[in-house]
């Protein structure tokens, strides 16, 4: 039996207290599962942005998707994870990625890294905060006796250390190109990300759940006009490529939700997150597959 589906919202646009609130409130009624914040400058600080979002609502999880780990030491984001688990009632999945914006860090005073130095960062934070906060010692303590992980990315030496330590492994479709701008994965080079992370988690006693990261979403009889500004930035693609992308949902309501099916059925995907933009406009898929489930 698959996992039953779980759906997410990244709240990417900084507000005043009430419309944060409103717009949270907003995603539970919407049918979403965890509300979620990313972690760059000139959005939202993750943390506080997460015990507001849990105080304005009551079902959904919280959680990052996905703190850059060069910006955090490991032990002082210790001690935020635990008191935000704590404030939000042990509602909190904590999402980790190794950053990928140059420009980020130069503004901030802190050192970039080749990728590899990037990985063993992450790599040093995952595990310095499996040790802290797994430790009856540590002070404070959060809600949970485990707060998810989630890990997000696609290189092979991110995925072992996905398939070693993350409740949940994230897989965002897309890969950096040369500057920061982020190419989408076809069906098949996704595929391969996929297999190899499962090569990689062939010996793990509890299968961890795996998200994607969906860039587009429009539920319409006319993908053509809703796709027409991507397609004008990307001429390499037809409308039928773009259309066959795993971070795009994009067609009428049945065909969103088969097409959902069938990545469930084809990678694993049980956890599906959205953008902002798209939180209305994903909203009847969520209601369909639930009424499908029920």
């Amino acid at each position: 039996m698959p996992r039953p589906f779980r759906f997410g919202v990244n709240l990417l646009t900084p507000a005043s207290g009430a419309e944060w609130r409103a717009k949270c409130r907003r995603a539970e009624e919407l049918g979403y599962d965890v509300i979620l914040v990313p972690d760059h400058l000139g959005w939202v600080a993750p943390f506080p942005a997460l015990v507001a979002a849990a105080q304005a609502t009551e079902r959904p999880r919280v959680g990052t998707l996905v703190l850059n780990a060069g910006f955090h030491n490991p032990t002082l984001l210790a001690r935020e994870v635990a008191t935000t688990d704590a404030l939000t009632g042990g509602r909190l999945e904590l999402g980790l990625g190794t950053g990928y914006v140059r420009e980020e860090h130069e503004a901030a005073g802190l050192p970039f890294g080749s990728p590899g130095e990037r990985v063993d960062h992450l790599r040093r934070t995952v595990e310095e905060l499996e040790r802290l906060l797994g430790s009856a010692e540590h002070q404070p303590r959060p809600a949970q006796d485990r707060v998810p992980l989630l890990i997000g990315g696609n290189g092979d030496r991110t995925l072992r250390l996905t398939a070693e330590h993350a409740d949940i492994a994230a897989f965002s479709g897309v890969r950096t190109g040369s500057t920061t701008s982020l190419e989408p994965l076809t069906a098949g080079e996704l595929d391969e990300r996929v297999g190899r992370y499962r090569e990689l988690a062939a010996g793990r006693a509890l299968p961890a759940e795996l998200n994607l990261l969906i860039q587009q979403v429009a539920v319409t009889d006319d993908p053509g006009s809703a796709l027409k500004p991507v397609l004008e930035r990307r001429a390499d693609l037809t409308l039928e490529a773009m259309l066959a992308l795993p971070v795009m949902l994009v067609g009428p309501l049945e065909d969103v939700v088969a097409k959902v099916r069938a990545q469930r059925d084809r990678y694993g995907f049980t956890n599906l997150t959205v953008l902002e933009p798209q939180m209305e406009a994903f909203a009847p898929v969520i209601e369909r597959l639930r009424a499908e489930s029920a």
